[in-house]
């Protein structure tokens, strides 16, 4: 929150020095003389400190408001039998009042009015020229001077409470609506992370044990079935690992390596997974690796692995080439391999779908992707670009 102490001090200053010259001035103007003698002048004086008082802390308004009180007294008895007496303090008794209801407890905020009120009672009926005046404009008087402001300070603070306690209410309210929200949030995530592991994670674990028992049980040769079924073994802890990352995730678990996503520091483990499938890959690395952003990071693992998926399902089982460029101001992806036979006859629905997840994922974060067989009609390649901030 804006400190406003400052500002608030200086308004006091700005304030009090109206009221010190307001008074002042009128005093020398329409008062009494000051060749009447050192009463003049002491009374000009209290006048001034008086004033000057009002630009003090706000813990002092009491003070404050008994010396004007003790001034709208003194004066009179002062400069008595002076038939033209001005009142002393004029401005500086309204901002006293006001100050007074306004900073002060009940019980001070009541003493520092009743000094004023007794004050401003003596200035009205102490001076010779004003003994005959009407009780009701006295009554008048001291209820513009002094009450007035003195109620005006003290509706100011009430309303000043009134909308910070709604304030507080208002804060607390959406408080409680956010936690409301994120007990929510967590209840459905743990919700779907328990149907997760209770319907997906047993039906891929059983999918892994029975390929690898059938692979363990083929009869020797049977080259293609091996790779077939070692392919499905790999993929499927694959997707256990991933599902596992997903689930702790979801469990909002603290420890960061659950946490993480996998990005291109896992692509060797994910062309290890590859080769025990079966397919040779060999993976090239261009300029220093850079920091990346996190969901671009993860979004090159992804595609790679979409890439490496589809040419494993797909392709035609030769070596598949993979080219990281990190340049000035962008990071390149190259994912090169044989078509195979059903590629080739653009038959494979999976492919398709495979490659326009890939494009909309590069779109997602601003990169570019180039998705298609080359020119020589035996290789397909994926090649996508992310823009990076030059170092």
């Amino acid at each position: 929150m804006r400190d406003i102490s400052g500002s608030l001090a200086r308004q006091a200053c700005a304030v009090a020095a109206v009221c010190l010259v307001a008074d002042a001035g009128l005093f020398l103007i329409a008062g009494p003389p000051l060749s009447l003698g050192w009463q003049a002048w002491v009374v000009l004086a209290g006048g001034i400190l008086a004033n000057a008082a009002l630009a003090g802390p706000s813990r002092y308004s009491g003070w404050v408001s008994a010396a004007h009180g003790v001034l709208l007294t003194a004066a009179p008895l002062l400069l008595f039998p002076y038939d033209h007496y001005l009142q002393a303090t004029n401005a500086g008794v309204l901002i006293a009042g006001y100050r007074a209801g306004a900073w002060l407890s009940t019980k001070p905020a009541l003493a520092a009015l009743g000094a004023m009120l007794a004050g401003l009672v003596a200035c009205n009926v102490i001076p010779v020229d004003r003994g005959d005046r009407d009780w009701r404009l006295l009554l008048i008087d001291v209820g513009v001077s002094g009450l007035l402001p003195w109620m005006v300070g003290r509706y100011t603070t009430a309303r000043r409470a009134y909308i910070a306690d709604l304030q507080r209410a208002e804060d607390q309210r959406r408080q409680h609506e956010t936690e409301a929200v994120r007990r929510a949030v967590i209840e459905e995530r743990t919700t779907i992370a328990r149907d997760l592991h209770d319907v997906i994670s047993h039906h891929v674990s059983a999918i892994g044990v029975h390929a690898g028992a059938a692979r363990l049980g083929l009869p020797e040769g049977e080259p293609a079935v091996r790779r077939s079924l070692s392919a499905v073994e790999s993929s499927s802890r694959a997707a256990m690992a991933d599902l596992r990352r997903l689930l702790d995730l979801l469990h909002g678990k603290e420890n960061g390596d659950a946490q993480r996503q996998p990005g291109l520091d896992n692509l060797d483990e994910l062309l290890d997974n590859l080769r025990t499938a079966g397919l040779p890959a060999r993976l090239t690395s261009h300029g220093g690796p850079r920091e990346l952003p996190g969901s671009v990071d993860i979004a090159l693992y992804r595609i790679a692995q979409e890439a490496l998926t589809n040419a494993l399902r797909h392709g035609s089982g030769k070596t598949v080439e993979i080219d990281l460029a990190y340049r000035q101001t962008e990071v390149v992806l190259t994912i090169t391999n044989g078509i195979g036979r059903t590629s080739r006859n653009s038959a494979a629905e999976s492919t398709k779908r495979g490659l326009a997840g890939i494009r909309q994922r590069v779109a997602l974060f601003g990169g570019e992707a180039e998705c298609g067989p080359l020119d020589d009609g035996r290789h397909w390649r994926v090649r996508v670009g992310f823009p990076l901030e030059a170092e």
